[in-house]
């Protein structure tokens, strides 16, 4: 399940973007702070093809599409260079377009044991999930998640997250680590800079989730709620 987790710096024309993505068994599932990826991929003689689609999770309109459209379908090719992929391609919806993306290997061996799952527990998938401060503390994170037999993988433009959970009978409870793959102080000044522990419980349907939790910033301790969608099973 672990294999194939990355931290993605692209462009598009010129413009630069960041996300995070695993790949593994032929799908890439992924995204950012505004952004689901979903596709599929081919190896054939060392070659990746890859068709991907983008669709929009955050309606904030602060955070533009660089190809002009919410739903746009990136088609690429690329090799890996040792264990970093390089990618070239364009977006379908806009033509003339150029894409070039890295995708380099996030350290997921600190991972714990996978929770257990039970009858009525959280369903396998990716989901986005947008993050509230409380008791007061402006700001707040919105990603993607991918929740798989009771292991976390996700993350953001700046962050990525490993965990494990446990879930039955329309609960789940698990831990979190949140950590910086792109320097995050100037935009989000709660969590940047730090290495995040956090803690949750909540409950779960069958397209999605709501969770209280705990988080560990440094020496201080932040209460945070967050709500999660179901975008693609998995």
């Amino acid at each position: 399940m672990l294999k194939g987790f990355y931290k993605v710096r692209f462009e598009l024309n010129g413009a630069p973007g960041r996300s995070v993505m695993y790949m593994h068994g032929g799908k890439m599932l992924g995204g950012n702070s505004a952004f689901a990826h979903i596709g599929t991929y081919e190896e054939s003689d060392g070659v990746f093809t890859t068709e991907v689609k983008t669709v929009r999770h955050n309606d904030d309109p602060n955070y533009r599409s660089l190809a002009g459209t919410d739903d746009a379908t990136l088609r690429a090719r690329g090799r890996a260079d040792g264990e970093i992929l390089h990618f070239e391609g364009s977006i379908i919806e806009l033509a003339g377009s150029v894409f070039r993306s890295v995708m380099t290997p996030i350290d997921d061996e600190i991972m714990p044991i996978a929770g257990a799952m039970g009858e009525g527990g959280i369903v396998n998938g990716l989901y986005s999930i947008h993050i509230k401060m409380l008791d007061g503390v402006e700001g707040g994170l919105n990603g993607v998640m991918l929740l798989h037999d009771g292991r976390i993988l996700g993350g953001d433009a700046s962050f990525y997250y490993l965990g494990t959970y446990t879930s039955a009978d329309g609960r789940w409870k698990g831990q979190i680590l949140n950590q910086e793959h792109t320097p995050a102080v100037s935009e989000n000044p709660v969590f940047g800079g730090h290495e995040v522990g956090i803690g949750f419980s909540g409950t779960c349907t069958s397209d999605g989730a709501e969770l209280e939790a705990i988080a560990l910033v440094g020496k201080r301790s932040v209460r945070l709620t967050a709500t999660l969608k179901l975008m693609r099973r998995a």
